[in-house]
């Protein structure tokens, strides 16, 4: 039985963020495409310790983000030299294909379910792997999508100061959308793909955890759809986190009463119409997390220091504050090429927490300066800590009234000591 290991890299964490590590979605999507046959293991480097040495027949390199690609071709270059072959994948590999192919022993682009995988796994076994496997946009059936394998998750380390983190999971993939700093609409296509309902439904019932994020690029696509799904998911008693759900009062009270917990919503402006939206969204319930990008080129000094008022005005409950980070293959990237206002390539600061471009209205120290501000500022009079357990409390009071929560997790005194010593993750 051949040996395989997935590997996902650890990144440069954003100090500004809370101390903790979500259980990552790509790892186990792509465990759930490997053959039974095979002997799996996962090793994910922001919780556990990574050694590297012959004891696997092949490494599948995940990688997500563009920060996680220095270390991705790092760990790739050791495990090659000690006979170990890789093939990398995920949205980093399909981000900079080029760059990550003379790394690694085979690149596989695009979705791994309905047997795409199977191919290179054959290969493999036959000593004749290929350079490239390429189904970008070649998307399997959306109805062979299964369930994503969590069991390979260490799931003690997902932890943070007793609370088990949310479990990912997808109801649909793609997006209709094509945002200006997003890099969506190319990996996933223009096209709105929702999963069949029964089989989302199914997944989420069978994970033990009673809190999820649903990472869905957006629940703002299909309104009949939203509804059914937030109909079938209201009788497990779930209680879940989402990226913008769409704007509509009967879509909103469904959301809620399927457990809607909190919603990230982008905010762009200090308009009535930003306001307006969060406040449906908290007269239903629902917390709001604002994401903030800085940097546009509508933006100056004092342009984000209003932004930061308003969001203390309307009252969110947490902000996150990005910087625009033209990464490759987004709409931004290619106004800012033809411009020259690219300033370097080196993707370890590809975080959103490092000025990378030449801003309009401002010096990029200027911007480095309000980004600090803003995250400074938000919290100086409520810190992360209380704001977050604001949104807990909520959470807490709605599992209390349908009997599903459940005892905060007690630590042992090594995984206590491990809890205070992490890094710091997101």
């Amino acid at each position: 039985m051949s040996r395989i290991t997935i590997v996902y890299p650890r990144w440069p964490k954003i100090p500004e963020q809370t101390e903790f590590h979500l259980p990552p979605h790509g790892p186990v999507c792509l465990a759930a495409a490997v053959p039974e046959k095979y002997e799996l293991k996962f090793v994910d480097e922001h919780v556990d310790d990574l050694e590297i040495k012959k004891d696997t027949d092949l490494v599948l390199l995940s990688m997500m983000l563009t920060c996680q690609l220095p270390r991705g071709l790092e760990l790739a270059r050791k495990y090659r030299e000690i006979g170990v072959p890789v093939i990398a994948g995920g949205i980093a590999a399909m981000l900079h294909a080029d760059e990550v192919e003379v790394g690694v022993d085979a690149i596989f682009l695009g979705e791994v379910e309905d047997g795409r995988l199977d191919q290179a796994l054959a290969d493999f076994e036959q000593g004749k792997l290929k350079k490239r496997y390429d189904f970008f946009h070649d998307f399997p059936p959306i109805g062979t999508i299964g369930p994503a394998r969590r069991d390979v998750l260490n799931r003690e380390k997902y932890v943070y100061r007793g609370v088990p983190m949310v479990d990912l999971v997808h109801a649909s993939r793609g997006c209709k959308f094509n945002c200006f700093p997003c890099a969506t609409a190319y990996l996933g296509g223009r096209q709105f793909r929702p999963r069949p309902i029964e089989r989302v439904v199914e997944e989420i019932a069978a994970i033990d955890n009673n809190r999820l994020f649903l990472v869905d690029n957006s629940l703002a696509q299909d309104k009949d759809w939203l509804l059914d799904l937030f109909r079938a998911l209201t009788p497990l008693k779930k209680k879940w986190v989402c990226h913008p759900i769409l704007d509509d009062p009967e879509v909103l009270r469904a959301a809620a009463d399927a457990g809607c917990w909190y919603v990230y919503q982008a905010v762009f402006d200090t308009s009535d119409v930003i306001r307006e939206r969060v406040g449906r969204l908290k007269d239903h319930g629902i917390g709001v997390e604002a994401a903030v990008l800085l940097g546009p080129d509508n933006q100056d000094v004092d342009y984000i220091k209003k932004l930061v008022d308003f969001l203390l005005e309307i009252d969110v409950e947490m902000s996150e504050f990005s910087i625009l980070t033209p990464f490759p293959h987004t709409p931004v990237t290619a106004q800012f090429e033809k411009q020259g206002r690219i300033l370097h390539k080196d993707w370890s600061r590809y975080t959103t927490a490092e000025v990378t471009f030449m801003p309009k209205n401002m010096t990029p120290d200027e911007l480095q300066e309000m980004y600090h501000y803003a995250w400074d500022t938000f919290y100086r009079d409520m810190p992360r800590s209380l704001r977050m357990a604001r949104l807990f409390e909520k959470v807490v009071r709605r599992e209390m009234e349908d009997g599903t929560y459940k005892t905060p997790v007690r630590l042992t005194s090594r995984r206590r000591q491990w809890q205070e010593g992490g890094t710091v993750g997101t």
